[in-house]
């Protein structure tokens, strides 16, 4: 047991494994950087759900599910900032073999809350929101 946690704190002579340099990463500890990323994480989910439910009802359920599903989307990305940390995480997005994914995702979720807002395009809002989906995949 000891062995496990001088090598999840980093303290083994060994080589560093990616575990133990995402605790070194950040300054919460590890139990509370998994709560934050469950929860987070499990928010992000309920909110692409009911963002996908509301799509349903009549006038303002455009603009509801662009919301709520870019909403999810944000949470879900910041889910992963309690693993990693905030600057490791966006060092990450923009790496080179990530940046294109990386600007599609942001731009398709500013796209998404522009065509459900000011556009009011229905079918722009939903290309957008698979654009994210996709990207967030990629």
């Amino acid at each position: 047991m000891d062995k496990l946690k001088r090598v999840l704190s980093g303290r083994d002579a060994e080589e560093p494994s990616g575990l133990a340099e995402v605790i070194d990463a950040t300054s919460l500890s590890w139990s509370t950087r998994v709560k934050g990323f469950v929860a987070c994480f499990a928010i992000g989910c309920l909110c692409s759900i009911l963002g996908s439910c509301l799509l349903w009802i009549p006038k303002k359920g455009l603009v509801l599910f662009a919301v709520f599903y870019t909403l999810g989307n944000i949470a879900s990305i910041g889910s992963t900032m309690f693993l990693m940390g905030p600057m490791k995480q966006l060092k990450k997005m923009f790496e080179p073999t990530r940046l294109i994914a990386t600007i599609v995702m942001l731009l398709c979720l500013i796209l998404t809350l522009c065509s459900a807002f000011w556009w009011r395009k229905a079918g722009l809002a939903l290309l957008f929101c698979i654009l994210q989906f996709f990207a967030m995949a990629w």
